[in-house]
This record gives C-alpha cells, structure tokens and sequence, in this order.
C-alpha cells in the first residue's frame, strides 16, 4: 500500500518504512500526521474520493533536520559593475514512515424495533382481553 501526501508545497509518493526529507517542520514534535491525496491498497484499487480518503492518515516519526546542497547565487549586470554573490542551504526534515491507517470496518448495526401504530396495538389488546 502506498499514499500521496503534501507538505511543504510539495508531493511525495510514501510507504511504510519509507525515510524521505521533507521542507522544514517547524514545532513538529516527535511525531507527525498527514492526511493523503490518493491511496493505493495492495490489490491495486486506487482512491481519491476526499470522504472516503477523511478517513485514512499517514503517520510518521521524526528523525531530525539536515542541511540541503548548497546553491550559489550571482547576480551580474554588465558595464555597470554590479555583482552580488550569495549562498543558500534549504533545511530539510527526515522523516521516516511509520504507518498508513485506513478508516476502521463499520460495525454492523441492530435494526431498529419499529413502532406499532396505534390502531394495531388497540386491536392486540382487545383480542388479549376476548381470550380472558
């Protein structure tokens, strides 16, 4: 079975056990939640339905922040003398899967008794006292 899931303004295809880096989570604690885009169980059957995909979470365990590759930045304007050179390292947290949850089986529920209406209760009761 494996999800899609969103964070930080991207997509990420995840399964259980799965280890990926994620854009930074702020506060995220030691433990994360995340409601998918699409799931896809073991026998193939796909779904992207949002009621039915309410019930399904990803759960997944944090297992810290690292640091990307880093980006040069140079800006350059010709005959000007213009030049500005920077860095950037985009930081990054790991995150490994723990499990996908699907919405728990729907017990199966007791009719309801229905009413008698009361033209028949008035018959039972008056063929009850003929008896007696």
């Amino acid at each position: 079975m494996y999800a899609i899931i969103r964070t930080g303004g991207k997509q990420a295809k995840v399964r259980q056990g799965d280890v990926i880096d994620v854009e930074r989570l702020k506060n995220a604690g030691e433990a994360v939640e995340f409601k998918p885009l699409l799931v896809v169980d073991d026998g193939g059957a796909t779904i992207s339905d949002r009621e039915q995909l309410a019930g399904y979470t990803v759960r997944a365990e944090v297992v810290g922040d690292t640091k990307g590759e880093k980006i040069d930045i140079f800006k350059y304007k010709n005959k000007t003398g213009y030049r500005r050179r920077m860095g950037h390292r985009q930081i990054y947290t790991t995150i490994k899967v723990t499990e996908i949850v699907g919405p728990k089986p729907k017990k199966a529920k007791a009719e309801p008794v229905k009413a008698e209406p009361a033209k028949a209760k008035a018959a039972k009761a008056a063929t009850k006292a003929e008896e007696k």
